[in-house]
């Protein structure tokens, strides 16, 4: 192989395999002598690719982690293996998979050959993944076509379904996409509204990057985050919650959720939570029941009729299971069937 750009590269193909390489085996498989090799692996180096060799007979070469990341060469099942686990997590917003994954995406399908994106895109429409309920899944490409356009500095046009069902087309400069564990949010300068906006992304239709580029506003917060954060809590209502627990504060805070604020201890053995909270109070007094120790409302009225609710239902569903009602599902069939 006598192309030096195209043997660094069969060169880098192999060397990224989890193995060690005897420079004789890679100058016979490249088709070179061992001096070539030893250039070529000086090249990489130079190109910032940790190639690490170790002396001896049977010595050799072998990539390491470095201090940053190079680029990758993969092959085909493992560039569709990747872009169909990072639509499967970007398309369901799940818990932890945030705007760099949608990145990752957005540069990986750009280079995709068509042949596998045709693949890509025929596994996932021939699988149905297992979501959290909320039914908020959303079509990757939408989310590829707007980290672009956040990347890029691409202004952006698609359609908007508001809370009401209403219909309107937008116009945005975006700014960043954040992901909250249930839902996408685009953060953007509505430019019909001359004002910032939040949008849900499983809103959004038919999203188009229009190339005409803007210079990145300044943000009224400074992090997107924090903007959606307001946002959201501008648009429900906020509720006082004080709530008294029969436990030590230590094991409270063990238990309880940190947004949900921090109990102060009245006692060795009680501490008492106050907060002012958007959440719902139907939420709200399930996650209340879920802790091991006896509490009590001192308000909302309405969270204790929630607790009255919710404890008459659970009730109710023990009596029904216990007369012989059927019971919950489990993973044996009765027809055969394999799952």
């Amino acid at each position: 192989m006598t192309d030096t750009p195209a043997r660094l590269l069969s060169l880098l193909s192999l060397l990224q395999t989890p193995r060690e390489w005897p420079g004789s085996e890679l100058a016979d498989r490249l088709g070179v002598s061992p001096r070539t090799i030893r250039r070529d692996i000086d090249r990489l180096r130079e190109l910032g690719y940790p190639v690490e060799a170790s002396k001896g007979a049977i010595g050799g070469y072998r990539l390491v982690a470095g201090t940053a990341m190079p680029p990758l060469l993969l092959d085909d099942e493992e560039a569709v293996a990747i872009a169909v686990g990072l639509r499967a997590g970007a398309g369901h917003a799940i818990e932890g998979v945030d705007e760099a994954s949608v990145r990752a995406l957005a540069k990986l399908e750009q280079v995709l050959p068509s042949r596998l994106r045709h693949r890509v895109s025929t596994l996932q429409t021939a699988t149905i993944p297992v979501t959290r309920g909320d039914g908020a899944t959303i079509d990757p490409r939408t989310l590829t076509v707007m980290a672009g356009a956040v990347t890029g500095g691409e202004r952006l046009r698609f359609g908007y379904r508001s809370g009401d069902g209403t219909e309107t087309k937008r116009q945005v400069e975006p700014y960043r996409l954040v992901s909250t564990g249930w839902r996408w949010y685009l953060v953007a300068y509505d430019l019909g509204r001359e004002d910032w906006r939040t949008f849900r992304v499983d809103r959004i239709s038919e999203p188009f990057a229009t190339g005409a580029r803007f210079s990145p506003r300044e943000l009224p917060t400074g992090d997107a985050a924090q903007f959606l954060r307001r946002s959201m809590s501008r648009r429900q209502p906020r509720t006082e919650v004080e709530v008294s627990f029969a436990a030590p504060v230590e094991s409270v805070r063990a238990r309880l959720p940190g947004y949900l604020g921090v109990p102060e201890p009245t006692g060795p053995d009680s501490c008492l939570l106050r907060i002012t909270t958007t959440d719902s109070l139907e939420w709200l007094a399930l996650r209340l029941a879920l802790m091991d120790c006896e509490f009590t409302v001192r308000q909302p009225a309405e969270l204790t009729d929630c607790l009255r609710e919710l404890g008459a239902r659970l009730l109710r569903a023990a009596t029904a299971t216990a007369d012989g009602a059927t019971g919950p599902l489990t993973d044996e069939t009765t027809d055969g069937r394999d799952h």
